[in-house]
């Protein structure tokens, strides 16, 4: 994962010649920042209150660097609520977050190109005698490979670069002579023993005094490292090896490249999140352009531009294609499965995937920049600032920020390639929220929460080295920085190399490979410069049009001109626009309806379909309109019935023999029927129902008289299905899924809705089970034949519930059984969610990888079945999903849909019964496996 992931620029002059040569390679891809296009999307900025702004971006950065080296220095990053330095190892473990400190004063070495670009050259001639004097590279702690070569090395490189810029200048640094660059060298080679693996990729942490696999070292038996982590290597190590004319250092980051390229998923050409460093096996097979491979695609790009090397322009154009291909969805930003590239992972992105506009902006593909770009600055608009992670309807799903700078950084890309003022305004509105929300007195301190304002003692390095970069040159003409900086090219952490070690010290084969793996379209790269002619068809108000459509989402408010011509239509004889409150799913002329609305059907892994709506897809402007107020109504419907219909979820104990109340299942509840919660449980023995989607008059009502039917979900309301088990004698129901392998450990449990009419007749109760839950009831009754259960509003005590004493004394649990017990039972204390209606989906995805959400952080996602009525929820800011209100439950666990298609329990009639002990084990591997992978969150 990256922590910093930011930087991802470049800034450059334009080539004289379309032709492409090794040297015009180096400079051209940036052409989209050289010439700006005016635009009138907003009141153009005077010269004077830019002057402010950038002064004010100067004050902020003295008093975030003033209060590192005062209460910090030299630690390795500042901690500005309790006004001190962080030093690992004295202070608690954040985990992984802590790789990165080396006790090497990282804030000062991130810092050091910042200084100059500020035009601080006093300041940075300073830092760099203290670097030289104080910074000692061999400490015996071991940290990531990723962080501090983007950090450390890279802001060494950067430091050395700016330093033999001002050298030649001969005003400052006339006693420099290279000791940055030697400091550098010395770490370059310490990071190289990670690379000993049989792939080439190196191990993601190593010991700076004694390497990997040593006693000593304390690492090296990692099996497993994030695509970005190995991928992001090729700018840093290259720069070395041209300054030093140390080959290995490139020829190592290379090979690393390599590997990662021929891994790809040949028929999607996308790559997972995380891969062993040893076989090459995808680990997490889920893509995406945020956490843990944001950065790879970036230096592909960036290596053809420094390196002038056209393989790596292809294998990112082919990587890039498959991005817009599978992954947007304007303006989202969707991860996916690399198998199965038509799939969606999760329904939530993260903050780190806020670099990508600005990469696009070089790419030279600007329209779905600006959309994603303008859907990020809503969000911020609604939290103050981009939370960790959030979902598609703009609710917040982790709810930290630690002042990531990707956001500015793209902000300023794209001002440099539009000319917009709107880019001004938007960097005027962050440092707004950086003085308000985060500034305290010894710093400025990552929001521990957005939607509270509550801070943490935290000051990241790549605050100092990107944000205030990004913001100072966002403002700044060109007179106003010492130097060119469209000679230089960005890294990840914003350091900045000179564009003409392209030219230097080029020992290194440049083999083209790219054409052993996949034939490519040349029509799919760019050979030429981007040309703003295209890109902005002479039409100033190209970028805001592109905006317009998607600021309504936030500010739920319809331009007047767009509601005359409506009231106009509407008094002429037109239709009027459809409501939420009237769709039907199932109805076609209503689904014709949102597709000329621009909203189109997606479905999902658990069974839900989810509305998206792609303003741009409308028939007119109109009926974008239509679209964007539809998707308001689902939101405000599923808020408003979120607030009224809160039910906590229910129980399903199992009690007869083997049992005796030891599986305890979680359970949906139902907003009709017997309100558990106020009414004695129900006990009863259960029985299959005939049909078993309980949607017509049972024909066999003598097996469920006086018992609990057991009804399959879909093809009819559920209210439906409570009925005919009721009329045939049942005592209570349990619905369970038709989505085979669904669990309440990684699905959002459902509160089952009535039809829309009076439900008031249904006096028994009905719960709901996932089909793994349910396949449980479903082998016992295979085994058992018969099967007691108790329905209630939570587990029993199990001498309460065992009438004999005997029996209970009968089979006294072992400490293991407890254990497994346990288990079950913490699945009780999950939150709940509301489906609306039960229609079963014309689709149902096929189970595969997904990335647990952070327990701590998780926020409620709406959505409603594809069914008859949807009288209210959705999920949108964009989109909505159908089949029930659902927020995301609490530990939910990460799946391999390989491991799971095999290992699932399966509820059909023709399976084998599995033993209930073997499934009990299966919940314990499940929980182990999920406190694993919380180690691997965002």
């Amino acid at each position: 994962m990256s922590e910093a992931g930011g930087g991802r620029g470049c800034g450059c002059r334009v080539p004289q010649r379309a032709s492409w040569s090794p040297v015009a390679a180096t400079a051209a891809l940036c052409l989209v920042l050289a010439t700006s296009v005016c635009t009138a999307g907003a009141a153009p900025m005077s010269r004077e209150e830019k002057q402010k702004l950038g002064n004010q971006v100067l004050e902020m950065f003295d008093h975030a660097y003033g209060n590192y080296m005062e209460h910090a220095y030299p630690a390795d990053e500042l901690m500005p609520l309790t006004c001190r330095g962080r030093v690992r190892g004295q202070e608690p473990s954040r985990g992984d977050v802590d790789d990165a400190l080396g006790k090497f004063s990282l804030t000062l070495i991130d810092s050091l190109d910042t200084l100059v670009v500020l035009n601080k050259t006093k300041e940075f001639e300073d830092a760099v005698r203290k670097v030289l004097r104080d910074v000692n590279l061999d400490n015996d702690v071991v940290v990531s490979v990723f962080e501090t070569n983007i950090r450390v090395l890279g802001g060494l490189l950067g430091g050395h670069s700016l330093a033999i810029m001002l050298k030649e200048k001969g005003e400052y640094m006339q006693w420099y002579n290279d000791e940055l660059l030697q400091m550098a060298k010395q770490l370059g080679y310490k990071l190289l023993p990670a690379f000993n693996t049989t792939s080439g990729l190196p191990y993601p942490r190593i010991n700076l005094k004694f390497g990997i696999r040593k006693p000593e070292a304390r690492t090296g038996t990692e099996t497993d490292t994030c695509t970005a982590c190995a991928g992001t290597l090729i700018l840093e190590f290259a720069a070395l090896s041209r300054f030093t004319g140390a080959t290995i250092f490139e020829e190592y980051a290379r090979k690393a490249l390599d590997f990662l390229w021929e891994k790809r998923q040949r028929s999607s050409n996308l790559v997972g999140v995380t891969i062993n460093i040893h076989t090459g096996d995808w680990v997490r097979k889920d893509s995406g352009v945020g956490a843990g491979i944001d950065s790879y695609y970036e230096y592909l790009l960036k290596a053809y531009v420094l390196l002038g090397d056209d393989s790596f322009l292809e294998r990112f154009n082919t990587h890039y294609d498959a991005i817009m291909r599978y992954i947007s969805q304007p303006p989202l930003l969707l991860d996916v499965h690399i198998h199965k590239p038509m799939l969606n992972a999760r329904t939530w992105m993260d903050a780190l995937l806020a670099f990508f506009p600005g990469l696009q902006v070089l790419k030279g593909d600007i329209r779905p920049a600006i959309e994603t770009h303008e859907m990020l600055y809503q969000v911020i608009k609604k939290h103050n600032f981009l939370p960790e992670a959030f979902t598609t309807d703009f609710r917040v799903h982790w709810a930290q920020h630690p002042l990531r700078p990707e956001f500015a950084e793209s902000t300023y890309f794209l001002y440099k390639a539009t000319g917009d003022p709107y880019y001004l305004e938007v960097g005027k509105t962050l440092i707004e929220n950086l003085n308000k929300y985060a500034r305290v007195p010894c710093g400025f301190a990552a929001m521990k929460d957005v939607r509270t304002g509550s801070h943490e003692d935290r000051m990241d390095s790549f605050f100092l080295a990107e944000m205030f970069k990004y913001l100072y040159l966002l403002f700044a003409d060109k007179e106003d920085i010492i130097f060119d900086i469209e000679d230089y090219i960005f890294t990840t952490e914003a350091h900045l190399l000179p564009l003409w070690l392209s030219t230097t010290n080029r020992s290194i084969s440049k083999k083209n490979t790219t054409s052993e793996y996949t034939e490519l379209d040349d029509s799919n790269f760019d050979w030429t410069c981007p040309n703003t002619q295209i890109l902005f068809p002479n039409d100033p108000l190209y970028a805001q049009s592109i905006r317009e459509p998607l600021k309504n989402v936030v500010d739920k408010s319809c331009p007047r001109g767009i509601i005359r011509v409506r009231e106009e239509s509407l008094r002429s004889g037109a239709q009027p626009p459809l409501r939420a409150r009237d769709f039907m799913a199932t109805n076609p002329e209503h689904l014709e309806i949102l597709k000329k609305m621009g909203v189109s059907l997606i479905h999902l892994k658990d069974g839900r379909v989810q509305l998206v709506q792609h303003a741009i897809q409308a028939a007119s402007s109109i009926d974008a309109e239509d679209g964007l107020r539809f998707m308001q109504e689902m939101i405000e419907l599923s808020s408003q019935q979120q607030k009224e219909q809160q039910l906590p979820p229910r129980a399903v104990q199992i009690i007869s023999h083997p049992f005796f109340g030891r599986v305890v299942l979680t359970a949906g509840p139902a907003q009709f029927g017997l309100d558990l919660s106020k009414h004695k449980e129900t006990r009863g023995f259960v029985a299959s129902s005939k049909p078993y989607n309980g949607c017509s008059e049972l024909t066999n009502p003598e097996a469920v008289m006086g018992k609990i039917a057991l009804i399959q979900r879909g093809q009819c309301m559920f209210a439906e299905k409570a009925r005919n088990i009721q009329n045939a004698g049942a005592i209570g129901g349990i619905v369970i899924d038709d989505n085979e392998g669904s669990s309440s450990d990684t699905a959002p449990l459902f509160q089952m809705a009535g039809d829309g009419k009076d439900t008031d007749d249904i006096k028994i109760p009905m719960l709901f089970l996932f089909s793994k839950e349910g396949s449980i009831i479903l082998d016992a009754i295979r085994e058992h034949e018969e099967v007691e259960v108790l329905l209630s509003d939570k587990a029993r005590d199990r001498a309460a519930i065992l009438k004999d004493p005997e029996v209970e004394n009968e089979d006294q649990p072992s400490s293991e059984n407890d254990s497994q017990n346990q288990s079950a039972e913490q699945m009780l204390s999950l939150p709940q969610t509301v489906d609306l209606v039960d229609q079963e989906t014309p689709e149902k995805p096929p189970e595969s990888d997904s990335e647990s959400p952070s327990p701590a952080d998780t926020e409620e996602a709406a959505s409603v079945a594809p069914s008859e009525q949807v009288p209210s929820s959705t999920e949108s800011h964009e989109t909505a999903s159908l089949d029930g209100e659902c927020a995301d439950l609490d530990n939910q666990l990460q799946e391999q849909s390989e491991t799971e298609e095999d290992s699932s329990p399966n509820a059909s009639c023709g399976t084998k019964a599995q033993p209930i002990d073997s499934i009990l084990a299966d919940w314990n591997e499940d929980i182990e496996a999920f406190e694993m992978m919380e180690k691997d969150e965002l």
